[in-house]
């Protein structure tokens, strides 16, 4: 399972938050609750916070090993 929660952390600690990030950014609202619920979200995206917020991909995402996930 990806978990985003390493986003809200690294967001926290940013000067950006959620009005800036839509605002002077220009990330959708739509994406940001994307981000919420830990749905899928593009690589672009992922590209596009990373240097937004100046940080790393693994300060917006995670891999955690989960038994629902799709068998390979």
């Amino acid at each position: 399972m990806i978990s985003y929660a390493p986003f809200w952390k690294t967001l926290e600690q940013s000067k950006e938050n959620w009005y800036t990030l839509t605002n002077k950014h220009n990330i959708s609202n739509s994406t940001l609750h994307r981000l919420k619920h830990n749905k899928d979200i593009s690589t672009k995206t992922l590209n596009d916070l990373c240097r937004i917020i100046d940080c790393r991909i693994e300060d917006i995402v995670e891999y955690i090993p989960c038994e629902s996930d799709q068998v390979l």
